[in-house]
This record gives structure tokens, sequence and C-alpha cells, in this order.
């Protein structure tokens, strides 16, 4: 019954999500075009508001649990390890007053309407996995743009989506280089749950009745240990609270 349910409430699913993501991207481009960041950065919090509420269609519960202080007024580095696509939203809009932007496979850079405009254009990073000279020095000048307007770079260090929910190994290479040119940054660790059970049957029909929980864990500031040490740290701290 569960399954024969799932059908059509990923139609309800799907179909919300390419209408808010249609209607957001001509406001998207009129905001940024017209009325400047803050004006864009607000189009982009509603679209992801909007989006969360996709979610619900399908019966996801989503949690939110932060028992810590983040600090403000200062960059971040949000290191997640990642599950589904269905994740963005949710960490777009639980942390948008820090102003989130995320590094991305250049990929998405195309053809997804609102998505793809606001990757582009909202101060996030598209990155070409086959071409490590690019992919350095786009994750550097991240850094530098974060350092210098105090937003949250998000990234998710696996690389690639865990399709079963067990964490791969984390790559170091992105954070090391964004650490370097963001000096001043908190690294903020944030481990996601049970996203993996909405695509577990693939992209139709996706799961319904999902407990999808994202929890906070303490922030650690970029110049307070050895690289390698923090790395480990962030690493530890994220698989500890992954369940399977």
């Amino acid at each position: 019954m569960k399954k024969l349910l799932a059908y059509p409430l990923s139609i309800i699913h799907y179909l919300l999500f390419g209408f808010f993501i249609c209607v957001f991207h001509p406001i998207q481009w009129f905001c940024l075009n017209v009325l400047g960041y803050s004006a864009h950065k607000k189009s982009v919090d509603l679209l992801n508001y909007f989006l969360l509420w996709t979610l619900y269609a399908l019966g996801t519960r989503i949690t939110f649990t932060k028992n810590v202080e983040i600090p403000e007024g200062v960059p971040l580095i949000i290191v997640s390890n990642h599950q589904s696509a269905n994740e963005i939203s949710p960490i777009s809009w639980y942390f948008r007053k820090y102003h989130t932007k995320f590094v991305s496979k250049k990929e998405l850079g195309a053809k997804i309407p609102s998505v793809s405009f606001n990757l582009r254009n909202g101060g996030s990073v598209l990155i070409d996995r086959d071409d490590p000279k690019q992919a350095l020095t786009a994750l550097a000048k991240f850094g530098k743009k974060i350092e210098k307007n105090n937003w949250a770079g998000v990234i998710f260090p696996e690389g690639t989506r865990s399709k079963d929910g067990k964490p791969k190994k984390f790559s170091v290479n992105g954070l090391k280089i964004i650490s370097k040119y963001a000096p001043s940054a908190y690294v903020v660790p944030l481990t996601i749950n049970n996203s993996w059970k909405l695509v577990e049957n693939g992209a139709f029909p996706l799961g319904i009745g999902v407990h999808l929980k994202l929890e906070v864990h303490e922030p650690i500031a970029v110049n307070s240990m050895e690289f390698n040490d923090l790395f480990q740290k962030v690493e530890e701290t994220i698989k500890n609270s992954v369940t399977l």
C-alpha cells in the first residue's frame, strides 16, 4: 500500500517542484539584475521555503537539531555528508541567515530553471571534477569570497552521494583549499540522516514518510588547530552521528 501511494505523491511532488523552479527563475533574474544581491537572496530563500514544502507532499518529516551556538559575522564552512539532492533546500532554508553558497559540480550550472541560475549567479562555485586545476583555482576564489563577505560555504567532501546512507571516504582537498583562503572561518560539521531513503528506489517513485534529520555540531575555528587534526575531527564528528 505504501509503495502504491508513493506513485501519486511522487507525481505531486515533481509537479510542485517543477512549478516553483520555473516560476522563480524570472523572479530571480529580475531581483538580481534590477534590485541587486539582497533582493536576489530573498527570492532564493523564498524558493527554498517552497521547495522544502514539496518534500512534505511526500509525507516527509524534517528535524533540524542545533544545540550549539553558530558564530555570526564571520565566514562559515558547513561540512556535511551527502545522501541525496533533497538535502539542498533544507540546508539552504535552515541556514539562510548565514548566506549559504554551495560547492557544486559544473553540470548543475546549466539547464535547471532557478537552480542553475542561482548556482551561477548567487555566489556558489561550480567545479569540474575532471579538471583538478580548474577545481582548485575555483575553490581558492570561493574561499576568498566567503572570507570577504562572511558567507557560509557548503561542501560535501564525499564528492558523490551515498546511496545507502553509509558515509564514503572524505576527500581532503576541497576543505583544505577553502580553509586556506578563509582563515577566519569556522567549520560547522553537519550530519544528514535518512535523506537517501527518499531515493532508495531511484528517482521514481520517491520514498514517502521519511524522517529527514539534520544535526548541527559544535563549530570549530579554522585557526584553532592544525588542518589535519581539524579534518579528522570534522570527519569523525559527522560520521559518528550517521545512523543506518
